[in-house]
C-alpha cells in the first residue's frame, strides 16, 4: 500500500466517537469518498491517487470499520450519515461532492437529502437500494457468520482466497479490500437490519445533481435506475460494462472517468 507522502491521516471527533480519515489535502475542491460494508477509507487509495491533482480527497473509515471508533451501538444508516455530516462540518468542507459505494452509497443518499445545497453533487456507485424483501433475505442470511469465521483465519489465507476469487482485480486493490474486511467489527453488520431508508423518497428529495453508477450484475438494475430517473430529472445514469457490485474495484479506469466527467459537469452547471 503506497500512500503519497503529503497525505494526512487524522481523526475527527463527532457524535461522541472518533472518525479516522485519509486526506490528500491542499486548496482544491473537496471530494468525500464513502466505502461499503467491510471496506475502509484506504480502499479508495488507487482512485484518490488518480484524482489528488484535481481534488482534496477525503476518505473516512465508517464507525466499526478501519481505524474509527467502535461504539456499542448506532450502526444504522442514520448513524453513518450523521457521522458524515459531522465530518463535513468538522473539517469545514465547502460544498463537497459525495461519492459512496454500496453501503456508502445509501449513506451518501441520506446525507444528500439532508444537506441540500450544502453539497455540490452526489455519486452513488451501486448503492444498497434493496427492496423490502431483499433486505429481509440479506438480513436472514449467514453473512455475519461468514464474517465471524473469516476473522478467525490467518490474513495470508484470506488474501490467497481473495486473489483467486477476484483474479481480474489489481493486486493492490485485493490487498486493500482484504485488510479492510479483517478490520471490520461484527457490530457494523447491524446496518443490514431492515428497514433501510426509503430510497425512492431519498432520490426525490435530493436537489443537487446525482450520478447513479451501475454495473452489469449489481444491486441496482437498469430498470430501477430508469425508474429513479423519472422521479428526479437531476439524476443521470452511467452503466459500466464488465463490472459487478464492486464497480470501483472491477473497472477502476472506467469508474474514474465517470467520476471526473460528473465532477466537471457539476462545476460547470
Amino acid at each position: 500500500m503506497t500512500l503519497m507522502t503529503n497525505w494526512m491521516t487524522e481523526v475527527c471527533e463527532t457524535n461522541g466517537i472518533n472518525i479516522h480519515y485519509l486526506r490528500t489535502g491542499k486548496a482544491k475542491p473537496p471530494l468525500v469518498l464513502l466505502h461499503g460494508l467491510t471496506g475502509s477509507g484506504a480502499c479508495w487509495i488507487p482512485l484518490a491517487r488518480a484524482l489528488e491533482g484535481e481534488y482534496d480527497v477525503v476518505m473516512p473509515d465508517a464507525r466499526g470499520h478501519g481505524n474509527s471508533s467502535t461504539p456499542p451501538d448506532g450502526y444504522r444508516y442514520e448513524d453513518y450519515a450523521s457521522d458524515v455530516v459531522g465530518l463535513i462540518q468538522g473539517l469545514g468542507l465547502a460544498a463537497p461532492v459525495l461519492l459512496g459505494h454500496s453501503m456508502g452509497g445509501m449513506t451518501a443518499a441520506v446525507v444528500a437529502s439532508q444537506l441540500g445545497s450544502a453539497i455540490r453533487g452526489v455519486i452513488l456507485a451501486d448503492p444498497t437500494f434493496l427492496s423490502p424483501q431483499r433486505q429481509r433475505e440479506v438480513h436472514g442470511s449467514d453473512v455475519v457468520e461468514q464474517h465471524r469465521r473469516l476473522l478467525s483465519l490467518d490474513k495470508q489465507d484470506v488474501l490467497a482466497q481473495a486473489r483467486v476469487r477476484h483474479a481480474h482485480r489489481r493486486p493492490e486493490v485485493v490487498e486493500l479490500v482484504t485488510e479492510a474486511r479483517l478490520k471490520t467489527r461484527i457490530g457494523a453488520f447491524d446496518v443490514l437490519t431492515p428497514p433501510n431508508p426509503e430510497y425512492h423518497q431519498l432520490v426525490s428529495t435530493t436537489y443537487v445533481p446525482i450520478l447513479l453508477v451501475i454495473g452489469d450484475n449489481g444491486v441496482v438494475s437498469l430498470e430501477t435506475a430508469q425508474e429513479l430517473q423519472k422521479l428526479n430529472p437531476r439524476l443521470r445514469v452511467e452503466r459500466i460494462q464488465n463490472a459487478g457490485h464492486g464497480i470501483p474495484y472491477d473497472q477502476p479506469e472506467g469508474f474514474e472517468a465517470v467520476v471526473r466527467s460528473f465532477r466537471r459537469s457539476v462545476v460547470a452547471s
